[in-house]
Formats: C-alpha cells, sequence, structure tokens
C-alpha cells in the first residue's frame, strides 16, 4: 500500500531561482520568495525542477537552493526537492543528498533526452524507490520537456510495487491517461496537476493538488482557487480560475520560466536574469504580459 502523507494535497509552488546578473544564486531574493510562498498559504514547496532553471545548475548549486528552502520553511511548510535526472545512479545519489540536507520527499522527473521504453521507465523508476526506501516520491511526467510520456499503466504499476512512490505530478494533458490513474491508483496514491491552467477540472474529476508555476507570482489566489476547488466551493473555485486563467496560460507563451520571471520582475520580487540557453522574453510578450497585469490590478 502507498504511504499515506497527510500533507502532499493543496497547491505546491515550482519555485524559481532568482539569478544575479552575474549569473549567482541570489541568496537573499531566494529566501525572500519563500517566505512570500509560506506567507500567502502555500505549504508544499518544490525547488530545482524545471521551473527552477535546474538543468542549468551544477549539483553544488542545486543542494545550496534545497538547502535554503528546507532552512526557511521549518515547520511551516512541506518540501519536495528536485532530484531526478536522465543518469539513474546519479538520481539516486543527489536524491540521498536530498534527503539529508531534510528534504520531505524527492520530485523526480521522467529521463529525457534517451527516450527510454516503457520497461525502461519502470526499472529506472523501480531502482531509485528500491534505492531510497520510506523516502516519498513524486513522479513528474512532462513528455513536451521530456520526450517520453510515462504511461498510466506504468505508473500505477510502480504505485502498486513500491510503497514510497506516492504521488505523481501530471503534466501530459491526456485526460483519458491521467483519470485512468485516478480511476485505478492504489488508496493513498495522490495524483497532481502540472498545469495550471487544467487544475479545476483535474480536481473536479478526483486530483489531489496542483505543482504551480503561477503560484510564484500570485500565491495567495493560486492556493485559494486550489482550496475551495478540494473543499468542493466551485462557485468561488472557478471564479478566481477565470480571473487568473489569462495569466495561467501567459506562463508559456515562450519557455518557461521566462515569462514568469518577467512578471516577477515587473512585481519587484526579482531581477529578470536568466541562464542561457534561456532568455528573457521577446517585446510582443512583454507587452500582453503587461496587459494581463493591469487587467488583474
Amino acid at each position: 500500500m502507498t504511504m499515506r502523507i497527510y500533507w502532499m494535497r493543496g497547491c505546491g509552488t515550482a519555485l524559481v531561482t532568482p539569478f544575479r546578473a552575474d549569473g549567482s544564486i541570489d541568496d537573499e531574493c531566494f529566501k525572500a520568495l519563500v517566505e512570500r510562498q509560506i506567507k500567502n498559504g502555500v505549504k508544499i514547496l518544490v525547488p530545482c525542477g524545471t521551473t527552477g532553471e535546474s538543468a542549468t545548475m551544477d549539483e553544488a548549486e542545486r543542494l545550496h537552493v534545497i538547502k535554503m528552502t528546507v532552512e526557511v520553511a521549518y515547520k511551516k511548510a512541506k518540501v519536495i526537492a528536485g532530484t531526478g535526472s536522465n543518469n539513474t545512479a546519479a538520481t539516486i545519489d543527489f536524491t540521498r543528498k536530498a534527503r539529508e540536507l531534510g528534504a520531505d520527499a524527492a520530485f523526480i522527473v521522467a529521463p529525457y533526452y534517451n527516450k527510454p521504453t516503457q520497461e525502461g521507465l519502470l526499472a529506472h523508476f523501480s531502482e531509485i524507490a528500491k534505492s531510497v526506501k520510506k523516502f516519498p516520491i513524486m513522479l513528474y511526467n512532462v513528455p513536451g520537456r521530456t520526450c517520453s510520456n510515462i504511461s498510466s499503466e506504468t505508473t500505477l504499476r510502480l504505485a502498486e510495487r513500491f510503497e514510497n512512490i506516492a504521488a505523481i505530478k501530471e503534466a501530459s494533458g491526456n485526460f483519458s491517461q491521467i483519470m485512468e490513474i485516478l480511476a485505478k491508483r492504489p488508496k493513498n496514491f495522490k495524483v497532481f496537476s502540472g498545469d495550471d491552467a487544467t487544475t479545476l477540472p483535474l480536481i473536479a474529476v478526483g486530483a489531489d493538488g496542483l505543482v504551480s508555476v503561477c503560484s510564484n507570482e500570485i500565491p495567495k489566489e493560486t492556493s485559494a482557487m486550489v482550496e475551495k476547488a478540494l473543499s468542493g466551493a466551485w462557485t468561488s473555485a472557478r471564479k478566481i480560475h477565470y480571473k487568473i486563467l489569462a495569466l495561467m496560460e501567459a506562463n508559456f507563451i515562450e519557455a518557461s520560466p521566462a515569462p514568469c520571471k518577467f512578471v516577477m520582475k515587473e512585481m519587484n520580487l526579482l531581477e529578470e536574469n536568466l541562464r542561457q540557453p534561456l532568455v528573457p522574453v521577446t517585446e510582443p510578450t512583454r507587452k500582453k504580459l503587461r496587459e494581463i497585469l493591469k487587467e488583474l490590478g
């Protein structure tokens, strides 16, 4: 049976990583952003995911970001640390290090670039689960980034075999696949939306929450939408959903997190610095995002 993780429900934020102009991590800014998340109702923090530009950070930097998150979140929020890669042995090693730093769970993306088969995905996640027993794992399925989809069958096989494979962030956009997981999942296995704009309908069919990009910008509104939906207050949840829908969608006009970082710069939350190959958004996107921000007030 899947481990019962009582806190794994609601709105989690896939944290951005603020950089200075010289490319270094802005520690004080990052800590302030984490504090802002907690203050505005976010109970789950996910550092070093795609939104955190982890692909451009070395291991020491990623461990540093996880450590900062754990320290700021102590007794106030839970930390699901991004530890995945396309190298099984390296993922196991890094996941163990994140656990030692005090992370509450691991966030492990499907292997990218090498495009494993379903049996390869099964072997990858099985080996990790066996190597970090009792440590909760949230799978991350994002075919648009990885070129490999974790099928519903594979997800269910993993959930049934390993008690510590406790959840999945589903960003495939395939509602039939996600609903099959929801319908057949073992008791206690959690399903999180991996796309802000589809969160409301997914909660309606049984999902447990969201790992969000948008909550970097508007944590109070995003977490309120999720909580209202989970409590069955659909009218209120829909009202927030449609109010912030344009922003949720605009965050992906260009490669994430570039649009999100522009918005946060406009809100005076950070400097708009990204690590190459990501670059700041184009002028037409800036114009559109400014219009959306104006409408949101």
